[in-house]
């Protein structure tokens, strides 16, 4: 049966992996909305090539070239983040919410709130505003469908079983470009060397996430809005293959595994297709070609995010927004050479120790703990440079 899709973020990395699925499996999928921050030229080919009822760019300053770009299509197309927003909520039977940062998180709500099924790829949804959504989840009856390779694996390792069953839930992360590094050699690591990744291919900052580890600290805070076990029963292990993308232990002693290929494609295609399953051009794992899968304890000395992370989710309240805005902050820095790679998770700890707001209750709350956060990010930036 054919459903309906709304893709956030068309033009990114994970829209465009989405689409590459869609295109592949025309039948299963016809396309409500696109949106896209700027991109006019790329957005309206995609809109024409899917036959989307709707294209929108969040920077209204490209409306004009994406509307002269969709001239004689008979798509609309519309401008500005309030447009956005009136895309997630068109209702489509599954929505990609895969804009990045603060932006994704008005779309991403409007989306929940319309109570189908969202692929959530946007970070933010559950770092900083994990009560105010998973609220919005229950209220509405929506559906939230993990895309990170390892919420995803975690949502298939559970398949249904009763979260009461559950004893441990382990994230595995691959350790980053310096997981063998010597701390003084880590101290002048360049941005050049952090967004190396050694098995995945991303951007700029989620590449300096994972050489810090703090893209594993927000996981962990995802993960403890998605799977209500108790941060006590959330682990982290470190696993240099990324083949195995994270497991599940059961009280009786078993444990499930989700492994796959490291290509996004995978668990994106299991959120597009859920409950069913659907075809990707993913080759399969060859386990005898790959050899050995090693795991590690992860070293908190020389990679503190972790840590800082799991103590925001204790805290509680506005503390994982603080704790995430401030690392955006502190890593643009670093990118642009202002700070050492070991002042990231330094200065992010920093403005968390300054104090931190009272727990946001709604969308609005969220979004003015980001910015105000971000501020004080920013002064420190300028003094620490």
């Amino acid at each position: 049966m054919t459903r309906t899709i709304t893709i956030l973020g068309a033009t990114g990395s994970v829209g465009a992996s989405t689409l590459d699925l869609v295109r592949r499996n025309r039948d299963m999928f016809r396309v409500v909305a696109l949106t896209a921050n700027g991109n006019a030229g790329q957005l309206a080919a995609l809109a024409r090539e899917f036959g989307a009822e709707i294209a929108v760019v969040a920077d209204e300053a490209a409306l004009p070239e994406l509307r002269g770009a969709l001239s004689g299509s008979g798509i609309e197309a519309a401008g500005g983040a309030a447009a956005v927003v009136e895309a997630a909520a068109r209702g489509a039977d599954i929505t990609m919410a895969a804009i990045v940062g603060c932006a994704g998180l008005a779309p991403t709500m409007a989306a929940i709130e319309c109570g189908k099924a969202v692929a959530l790829a946007n970070k933010e949804a559950l770092v900083s505003a994990g009560e105010v959504m998973t609220a919005a989840v229950k209220r509405t009856g929506a559906t939230l469908l993990p895309v990170d390779s390892e919420h995803n694996a975690i949502f298939q390792c559970l398949a249904g079983n009763d979260p009461a069953h559950v004893h441990a839930i382990t994230l595995t992360a691959s350790g980053g470009p310096f997981r063998e590094w010597e701390m003084e050699r880590i101290q002048r690591a360049t941005p050049a060397e952090a967004v190396k990744h050694p098995t995945w291919s991303m951007g700029a900052k989620i590449s300096v996430d994972s050489a810090t580890m703090m893209n594993k600290g927000l996981e962990f805070i995802e993960a403890y809005h998605l799977f209500p076990v108790g941060v006590e029963r959330l682990r982290i292990v470190i696993h240099p293959q990324s083949i195995v993308h994270s497991m599940v232990e059961y009280r009786d002693g078993s444990t499930l595994a989700q492994l796959g290929p490291s290509d996004m494609r995978v668990p994106i295609a299991s959120a597009l297709a859920w409950p069913a399953r659907m075809d990707t051009p993913c080759a399969p794992l060859d386990l005898a070609a790959i050899g050995n899968l090693s795991f590690f304890k992860p070293d908190e000395q020389r990679f503190p995010a972790t840590r800082v992370a799991r103590d925001a989710v204790i805290a509680g309240g506005a503390a994982p927004a603080v704790l995430n805005a401030a690392n955006e902050i502190a890593v643009a820095a670093f990118l642009a050479g202002q700070i050492a790679f070991t002042r990231i998770v330094q200065c992010a700890e920093d403005v968390l120790a300054r104090g931190v707001p009272q727990p946001p209750v709604t969308l609005e709350e969220v979004i003015a703990v980001d910015r105000e956060a971000r501020i004080r990010a920013a002064e420190m930036m300028e003094s620490v440079s």
